[in-house]
């Protein structure tokens, strides 16, 4: 008896295991993909700026004091301005070599990188800093936290849009309705804009601070899946 109710529960496991096999195999008609996608302009509200000094000295030790004051000085000078983040950027000293391997002298290049929103007070701190260093790349960007809340946003228009292809699917191709297989929400930035670079004499003077243009960045949301139709 108990034999029997053994193969009977076997078999009645087995029936089904082949049947969920036979239904997760079971093709799929009318599956059509799609993409849809919700994009913003939004205002560059992230100033990043690099600066550097870069001087040449037969005697590395007096090298690296010079480069060394000068970065000192600036990082001092940066802490009267509130809004603007400074921190200390790459410092190397490297070996200038001449004809014949001969070694006459070193070079020092040394960064304070520059990060705000506070347009205004960072033009300020780079007028003022490049009496002394050079401005090696200014760049504009959406902070993080106003990105993510486009983008959290843009969501909800993306798929909105993904919904209305849909429907056009399923109307052109005269079905009762449609199921949603699978959606994947992914989202992109892009900023373009130029990096550039000025001279690299410096010159121990005033410096007038430079106008700031922000300008905007592209932020975009795209939607993309497939649907079955419904006959």
């Amino acid at each position: 008896m108990f034999r029997h109710t053994l193969i009977c529960t076997i078999t009645a496991a087995c029936m089904l295991a082949a049947a969920w096999v036979v239904a997760a195999e079971a093709p799929r008609y009318n599956t059509v993909e799609l993409q849809a996608e919700a994009q913003r302009e939004v205002q560059n509200d992230m100033l990043n700026a690099t600066l550097f000094v870069e001087l040449n000295d037969s005697s590395p030790a007096a090298l690296a004091n010079a480069v060394n004051k000068i970065v000192n000085e600036a990082l001092r000078i940066a802490k009267d301005y509130k809004g603007v983040r400074v921190r200390s950027g790459n410092n190397q000293t490297f070996p200038v070599y001449a004809r014949a391997n001969v070694l006459p002298g070193w070079r020092g290049r040394a960064e304070i990188r520059i990060e705000s929103k506070d347009f205004e007070s960072a033009s300020g701190l780079i007028g003022k800093l490049q009496s002394t260093m050079q401005l090696g790349n200014l760049t504009f960007s959406v902070s993080p936290e106003a990105r993510r809340t486009t983008e959290n946003e843009l969501i909800t228009e993306a798929i909105a849009a993904f919904k209305a292809r849909a429907e056009i699917v399923k109307s052109a191709l005269t079905g009762r309705g449609y199921k949603l297989q699978r959606m994947n929400v992914t989202h992109g930035y892009n900023a373009p804009q130029p990096r550039f670079a000025v001279a690299r004499a410096a010159v121990a003077q005033e410096v007038a601070a430079p106008n700031l243009e922000a300008g905007v960045s592209v932020v975009t949301v795209n939607a993309s899946g497939a649907i079955e139709v419904l006959e």
